[in-house]
């Protein structure tokens, strides 16, 4: 059976670069979407050498439309995928109290609406059925705080949504998982280093049925 393609939400110089890289390395025909074309070709660019293609797909995670759409690109383009990794967030300060109402709906639109858009999108389209869903979760899901409120909810409502989803989907041939995140990427740990990160998502993807882990957590 032909290789599916990854398609990766949420692409910046970081960790989704370094999962473009790894997926990419690994045979996956890639997908990068995220909300400037220009800066998606530029990831593209640079990973020329690759067997297979590396496209970037225009697609803003807080709209539903534009996320679907983007997806829906991708999937012509590449072909089913196979792999989705949904790493897109909005970090931002604010607190719980801040009554910043636009603000906060913004940030869950991007932090779990749009994981749910991104799940419920490719899941009828996974190649012979069968593929991972991964999500890019956070420490603050587990250690929240009163200085960065609305991420912190974000990652624990995704969190809250990948256990439901594999509840869901426990008799299907999709492995659902989350990689907390419980520090600062690329902040200088090896640990934390954007391609160790990235083969946590790899070795999830390679896991055989029997021995599927929910959750990675990276402290």
């Amino acid at each position: 059976m032909p290789v599916g393609s990854a398609i990766i939400i949420g692409v910046g110089p970081g960790l989704g670069s370094a999962l473009a890289r790894a997926f990419a390395h690994r045979g996956h025909p890639v997908a990068l979407l995220g909300r400037s074309q220009s800066t998606l070709d530029l990831y593209a660019s640079h990973l020329r050498t690759t067997a297979v293609p590396v496209r970037g797909f225009m697609a803003d995670a807080s709209e539903p439309d534009s996320l679907r759409a983007g997806i829906a690109a991708a999937i012509t383009d590449l072909g089913a995928p196979e792999v989705l990794v949904y790493n897109a967030a909005m970090i931002r300060m604010d607190t719980p109290v801040d009554g910043d109402d636009e603000g906060w709906i913004a940030a869950l639109a991007v932090d779990i609406l749009g994981a749910k858009i991104a799940a419920e999108t490719i899941l009828p389209a996974l190649n012979d059925g069968r593929g991972s869903l991964l999500f890019t979760g956070g420490g603050a899901a587990l250690y929240p705080s009163a200085d960065y409120a609305s991420i912190s909810v974000g990652k624990a409502a995704l969190r809250a949504y990948v256990l439901a989803l594999k509840a869901q989907l426990e008799d299907a041939p999709v492995h659902v998982a989350t990689v907390t995140v419980s520090g600062t990427i690329g902040g200088g740990e090896d640990r934390f280093a954007p391609d160790a990160l990235a083969e946590h998502y790899i070795a999830l993807h390679a896991q055989e049925r029997e021995n599927w882990e929910t959750e990675v957590i990276v402290s």
